[in-house]
């Protein structure tokens, strides 16, 4: 069963990579995961905002990630935004009334921008939602001069491709043969 589940997997990732538009300039490394698994998010920026570098970027986390903690990076500051939960929900026997809403990373002198020339990718991990399907981060890459918004998210029928400036994407896919995830 598990070969069988790594066979999709590996399909769905192939159809995937071939439907992201080649002009998306942060994307995630890995864009298929199992719902309700923890999933290490690295969000990868080829390029600042024209030939200017990139000082800040900044994740909107998803409705229904939780837990949400970003990677430490040389020369970044970090902050983690956290918004009251509408439902609290519990968590190894402990009330969760807050979670990450959005994680940014801004470089701490001009010398540690991420130049147009250079690559670098921007990390966290969270445990994903229980449920299949697509799930589109929002990231906002603020350059030295200018800003873009990588938020937009297909319409039903709509093509990611088609977008000027996609919001990352990850599939959720259940594995087959009903493994146990944790």
């Amino acid at each position: 069963m598990k070969h069988i589940a790594l066979k999709t997997v590996a399909a769905s990732m192939l159809l995937l990579a071939a439907s992201l538009p080649a002009a998306a300039h942060v994307t995630l490394e890995y864009q298929v995961a199992n719902p309700g698994s923890y999933y290490k998010g690295s969000f990868k920026v080829g390029h600042g905002c024209g030939n200017s570098p990139v000082k800040q970027i900044v994740v909107t986390i998803p409705a229904g990630v939780q837990g949400a903690k970003p990677m430490p990076k040389a020369g970044w500051a970090l902050e983690v935004t956290r918004e009251k939960l509408a439902q609290p929900r519990q968590d190894h026997g402990k009330a969760i009334t807050e979670d990450v809403s959005r994680i940014s990373w801004t470089a701490k002198t001009p010398a540690d921008y991420l130049q147009n020339d250079w690559y670098d990718e921007f990390v966290l991990q969270a445990k994903l939602p229980a449920k299949a399907g697509m799930l589109y981060w929002p990231v906002m890459q603020v350059c030295e001069d200018g800003k873009v918004d990588w938020s937009e998210v297909p319409k039903p029928g709509q093509a990611l491709s088609d977008l000027k400036n996609p919001a990352a994407a990850l599939e959720l896919m259940p594995a087959g043969g009903g493994e146990h995830n944790h």
